[in-house]
């Protein structure tokens, strides 16, 4: 196994999870069969007119990039992003389908108290307080419902932060996927600096950690910190392959950035300017993907029968130029598991475009028409960049 693709599957990991997809296949899909979570009957208040979301996401190898970046600066500000990750995989994933409110969220973490001390707990814990006042803001209310905090040593490396989302929603205000020729995509930049962020987010998103972590990060991390990887299980010419340590710099917009904060970039949250998008007309709303685990190719499992084209994605942001650079893996599979800066992509109506565009605009979030859907015999995606051309089945 030589190539560039082959290391995704030596290390343990999957940008399409087939296994996963394939011991699911057969269960139940739930009220809307092609939604983009699983959406249940109220067995809450038995209210016919409502449906019940139940979500659970985690931030995966984030939170090891994070105990590295937190052993080499001290700075504790980070765990306070993999919380935002973890929490956003839930929010973002949820909002797909029209739920953008009044949700209820329980956190579990699972530590090694050998390597996370109390600090670190208490900044996580607290963490989810901050995003939760922040969000209130622009009108998205989260409810925190406490949760569970175990040392499993003999089970969790260092930490795996996860948390389980749950609301109710009124069935005829959810958004099931219906993407049909004719169809133009709007995609949300992952990049930039929205007007409720902080910093300069670099866009990179919660999925590909693991390939990012491995092809960027040096080799002097498998010797310090051992315990921040599979080091039974990882062959050397895998493990830490890049050339980059933590706090080295890029220069993007004027301003050095560490590496280490590029690479823990907080997964942006679209609720702000999705709640307000969600009261446009909903019938000209066919299809809203977050493009999580299988990057730019999401959407395959959500459409039937259509040629998706996009041809017109954002320039690719830096920090996806430099995990193509370390490892040298194809831009084909950069796009299978990448956001690639384009997180978030509505398949609407033609007239809707404009509307979604000028709201993204407010939050100081690029947005434009990034492709097209066109009729075809089969299901199949076409990805046409400045780095070549590349096409994609299910």
């Amino acid at each position: 196994m030589n190539s560039k693709e082959d290391r995704y599957s030596q290390r343990g990991v999957s940008s399409d999870k087939k296994e996963v997809h394939q011991a699911i296949k057969n269960l139940d899909k739930g009220l809307f069969s092609n939604a983009f979570c699983k959406i249940m009957p109220d067995v809450v208040a038995h209210d016919a007119d409502y449906c019940n979301i139940m979500h659970a996401d985690t931030a995966g190898t984030k939170t090891s990039l994070a105990y590295l970046y937190w052993k080499e600066t001290g700075d504790l500000s980070v765990w306070e992003g993999v919380v935002q990750d973890s929490i956003v995989m839930n929010l973002d994933d949820m909002a797909c389908v029209g739920c953008v409110d009044n949700i209820l969220l329980s956190s579990t973490i699972g530590r090694n108290k050998f390597y996370i001390n109390g600090t670190v707990i208490k900044t996580i814990i607290n963490a989810s307080n901050k995003l939760k006042s922040e969000l209130e803001k622009y009108g998205v209310n989260l409810h925190l419902t406490g949760g569970e905090t175990a040392d499993v040593n003999d089970i969790v490396r260092t930490i795996d932060i996860g948390f389980t989302a749950f609301a109710r929603l009124k069935k005829a205000t959810v958004i099931e996927n219906k993407i049909k020729p004719g169809n133009v995509i709007v995609g949300l930049a992952s990049f930039g600096k929205a007007s409720y962020e902080t910093e300069y987010n670099s866009g990179i998103g919660s999925n590909g950690l693991t390939s990012a972590k491995h092809d960027v990060l040096s080799k002097y991390y498998a010797t310090k910190y051992p315990e921040s990887y599979d080091s039974a299980n990882l062959k050397d010419n895998i493990a830490f392959t890049g050339t980059k340590k933590v706090t080295d710099t890029l220069t993007i917009d004027n301003q050095e950035i560490s590496i280490g904060k590029l690479l823990l970039s907080p997964t942006r949250t679209f609720l702000p300017l999705m709640k307000e998008i969600l009261n446009l007309d909903l019938e000209k709303i066919h299809g809203i993907i977050h493009c999580t685990g299988g990057g730019q190719t999401k959407v395959l499992k959500f459409s039937e029968k259509v040629h998706i084209i996009k041809d017109n994605l954002f320039e690719t942001p830096p920090i996806f130029q430099l995990i193509q650079s370390e490892s040298g893996a194809s831009w084909e599979e950069m796009y299978r598991v990448f956001n690639m800066g384009n997180r978030m992509e509505f398949y609407v109506d033609t007239d809707l475009a404009t509307e979604i565009i000028k709201i993204a605009t407010q939050f100081n979030i690029e947005a434009k028409i990034v492709g097209r859907v066109e009729a075809s015999e089969q299901n199949e995606l076409t990805i046409i960049s400045n780095h070549g051309k590349f096409q994609y089945q299910n």
